[in-house]
């Protein structure tokens, strides 16, 4: 179930020396073996990820149920258009965090800080879901997540860079070890979420997703101590005269929406509209400031202007492959046959299936561009095809629309899936790739956070768009998602040519 900040970035590697050298032993751990080959320390960010994702996709295998179940269901009762709005908003809020959670361990506490503070914000939020009563517990619930996602994704891609020397030839290796931990995570965590949730109710689930994030901790709290010197270092520190400004800023803007909230401007039922706009506005203004800056060279800026159709493609995507947790959960309760030899699968379960292609393709994927090296498609052209290939998939539900209840074999939704997860790998992980290529050297981290950005809007607008899904008329619904994604990869197909001549020399 990984999304584009669940891949870790491609950390900097330096020239290639085919073994370790002794400058290489040291804070970063590389003479240090013991974890499958890798430095020990790699296992503490690799379980709190872990036990971070079984928490975030256990609750969100769980999330919209309980939002739009009936109180005798144990549910909130939610009318399902407004449920599946919040859950797009909340989505899009945690890729927005990372923005949040980066400059505060850029300019005050440092990466391994912030993840630490991160993970018991997070840990936080799973309890309040699971003790507090009604729309209060979910409110504080989801807000306590979403800001402790955003750190956590934004600083433990960094904390794993530390672990390694620029010459480590083991890098790579760590990297794709921890993007296991990722995966096995939402792997398992809707799969026991959700036998909890039907066993003993919502509260339990989100009860065991707070049990699996404390596990991570209490693991993290006790190695977090021996991580480099390298993972505390804050690389720009704000200055001391300019933080009660930042302070200032901070609960101005905490006021502000305190204030939006009790007149009425922002509601449960426009949330996602809301996130969709301040998301917008942020990606304008992040590209108007890198392109308009005097630091950013003509070369530099023609890739930023090339990253734009990039961009958009890169929303169209998530717009469709998010709503997973919306219009795929609604379609899996109502529409899915679960039954298996007289067993009825949990509805959470079908979240699991992603993760499974994920483990077993992204290998694969992986070898195949190593071989064809630079023979491989180019970046826009996997991006059209990630794209045209996201709309086929929407196109797929068609022979089983409109077939009510328990119409759609399971095997049906397992291919529809794996369609999905080909989908990803052609734009997920190639799209943090070329980010970090097409990044003027001033404006690095802020290229990032505007990949990051393309993903939290497609989020809200998946969580928006879901109020058009009707279940008993899915036709439309499902042919023009599709149509207008397969329309948007051909457009950047044909505009191949022109995109790369913007990208001068990126491929």
């Amino acid at each position: 179930m990984s999304t584009g900040s669940d891949q870790p970035a491609q950390q900097p590697v330096g020239p290639p020396t085919g073994t370790t050298t002794d400058a290489d032993a040291g804070s970063h751990g590389s003479r240090d073996t013991r974890f499958f080959g890798q430095p020990w320390d790699l296992v503490h960010v690799f379980f709190v990820e872990m036990w971070e994702r079984f928490s975030f996709y256990g609750m969100q295998g769980i999330l919209l149920l309980y939002m739009y179940y009936s109180v005798t269901q144990g549910g909130l009762g939610m009318p399902e258009a407004v449920a599946t709005g919040i859950v797009g908003a909340y989505g899009g809020a945690v890729y927005l965090s990372t923005i949040l959670g980066a400059w505060v361990a850029d300019r005050l506490l440092g990466s391994e800080k912030v993840l630490f503070l991160s993970a018991i914000v997070i840990m936080g939020g799973h309890i309040a879901l699971a003790l507090l009563p009604s729309f209060w517990g979910l409110a504080v619930g989801l807000i306590l997540v979403a800001v402790g996602s955003g750190g956590l994704k934004a600083n433990a891609t960094s904390v794993v860079g530390t672990l390694y020397s620029p010459t480590d030839t083991r890098r790579d290796a760590g990297f794709s070890l921890f993007y296991l931990g990722i995966n096995l995570g939402a792997l398992l965590g809707p799969i026991l979420t959700g036998l909890a949730q039907v066993t003993w109710g919502f509260h339990a689930g989100f009860a065991l997703a707070a049990i699996g994030m404390a596990a991570g901790l209490i693991q993290y709290s006790i190695g977090r101590r021996n991580l480099p010197e390298e993972s505390r270092v804050v690389p720009n520190p704000l200055p001391t005269n300019r933080r009660g400004v930042m302070i200032g800023i901070a609960l101005a803007a905490v006021a502000l929406i305190v204030v939006l909230v009790l007149t009425g401007i922002i509601r449960a039922d426009n949330l996602a509209g809301v996130v969709i706009l301040v998301t917008l506005g942020a990606a304008i203004a992040y590209f108007a400031v890198i392109l308009s800056s005097r630091r950013v060279t003509a070369t530099e800026r023609s890739r930023v202007f090339g990253f734009i159709p990039l961009f958009i493609v890169s929303v169209g995507f998530w717009s469709l492959y998010q709503q997973q947790f919306t219009v795929l959960t609604i379609y899996s309760d109502k529409q899915l046959d679960r039954s298996i030899f007289g067993w009825e699968m949990p509805v959470p379960f079908v979240q699991s299936i992603n993760p499974i292609f994920i483990i077993i393709l992204s290998g694969v994927f992986a070898a195949l561009w190593t071989k064809l090296g630079t023979r491989q498609p180019s970046t826009p052209v996997k991006f059209a095809l990630g794209s045209i290939i996201m709309g086929i998939a929407f196109l797929l539900f068609l022979p089983w629309a409109g077939g009510g209840a328990n119409s759609t074999p399971l095997l049906a939704i397992v291919g529809i899936l794996f369609v999905f997860t080909i989908a990803e790998l052609l734009i997920s992980p190639v799209g943090l790739s070329v980010t970090t290529k097409l990044a003027p050297t001033a404006f690095h981290t802020q290229m990032v956070a505007l990949f990051f950005l393309s993903v939290a809007l497609g989020t809200a607008i998946a969580g928006w768009l879901a109020q058009f899904y009707d279940p008993s008329d899915e036709v439309p619904y499902f042919t023009l998602l599709g149509l207008v994604a397969i329309v948007i990869g051909a457009a950047l197909l044909f505009a191949v040519k022109p995109v790369l001549k913007l990208m001068a020399g990126v491929r």
